[in-house]
């Protein structure tokens, strides 16, 4: 059988038409909206919800929620409420529950029981009549349209987005994102469509066919590209790819790392990537094999692919893309086929 992973392929191409449609029209318009609901309700805490790479999402958002609107994140437990019947007391938060089909029944239970406790409750997801939209008061449909594959890649950066202008129309009071803030967006679409032209990935992925394991590693806003990308290398791919913060790494990690360990280190603009430096410097001095993910080379790494130099809460909806053709390149690579991992469906159930 020969594999070409098409799907997956056509899904990371559609990602620039995704944002132009996220960032133009009704899609701007009913996020607006909503956003200026909840600037007038005046959340006093913000709890995240989300699976596998929706909870990336999530996280992205709670860096956006906690360094944009000053306000305490938490990420909701949804075993405690379905498993164990915990009924926590979700009043004077909103509660935000991520999802791309938005058809998981624990993630609906935690935003049924949110709102239940006088919540203010949002969904998130690629489905907008889904049980998760249908159990929340607010709902935003993330528009990327129907994903080919079983590894989710468009709804991702759709959610990244979504959550963006969400945070930034919250920020704002009145929905309304700033002038200048929605220049910057509306460079995303060239943008994005540059770094999926460029061919590094592919080509990288050929000095990591027999790899037998991969680190993955950023800070602060790249954190959830790091995550996202050792999720996409083991469902494509099958191999073990342990996320860790920058941080995370040199707290004990970093004793695995060695030259026959490749690190893939997401370095991009502003206090993440500052604090990157010194754990690239750190992996160079144990010889391992560092790639950068980044608009610029870093002393002690091996390579680098490139991308755009944006501020960095923009620089996760570009990180990703490379590491996305990086999974999908591997995945050929090693025999296996991206578009239909085994033992996955594209909508997981639990509970």
């Amino acid at each position: 059988m020969t594999l070409h992973g098409r799907g997956m392929a056509a899904d990371i191409e559609e990602q620039p038409a995704g944002y132009d449609r996220l960032v133009d029209g009704s899609h701007a318009t009913g996020i607006a909206e909503i956003a200026a609901r909840i600037a007038q309700r005046r959340p006093r805490h913000v709890v995240f919800v989300g699976r596998g790479t929706s909870d990336h999402a999530a996280l992205y958002g709670a860096y956006l929620t906690e360094i944009r609107l000053g306000l305490p994140v938490a990420s909701a437990s949804p075993s405690a409420i379905t498993l164990y019947g915990a009924r926590p007391d979700f009043s004077g938060a909103l509660v935000v529950g991520v999802s791309q089909s938005g058809g998981s029944p624990d993630l609906t239970e935690v935003l049924t029981v949110a709102r239940a406790s006088g919540a203010l409750t949002l969904a998130v997801t690629n489905n907008p009549s889904s049980p998760l939209a249908e159990a929340a008061e607010f709902a935003v449909d993330v528009a990327a349209g129907h994903e080919r594959a079983v590894a989710a890649t468009k709804t991702y950066t759709a959610e990244l987005l979504a959550l963006l202008m969400l945070v930034e129309g919250i920020r704002a009071g009145d929905g309304a994102i700033p002038a200048e803030e929605q220049a910057a967006l509306r460079a995303l679409p060239g943008l994005a469509a540059r770094v999926i032209a460029d061919d590094g990935a592919a080509e990288l992925a050929q000095r990591y066919r027999f790899a037998s394991r991969m680190v993955t590693t950023g800070r602060g806003y790249a954190y959830p590209t790091a995550r996202e990308t050792a999720l996409k290398l083991m469902e494509t791919s099958y191999l073990p790819a342990l996320a860790f913060s920058g941080a995370d790494l040199l707290h004990g990690p970093l004793a695995m790392t060695d030259p026959d360990v490749p690190v893939l280190a997401v370095v991009g603009a502003g206090p993440g990537g500052s604090a990157m430096s010194d754990v690239v410097h750190r992996l160079g001095e144990r010889r391992a094999d560092v790639v950068t993910v980044g608009a610029h080379d870093v002393p002690g790494a091996a390579g680098r692919l490139d991308v755009p130099a944006v501020d960095e809460r923009y620089a996760p909806l570009l990180d990703i893309l490379p590491l996305q053709k990086l999974a999908l390149s591997l995945a050929l690579a090693r025999g296996a086929d991206p578009d239909a991992p085994r033992g996955l469906n594209k909508v997981t159930a639990t509970r």
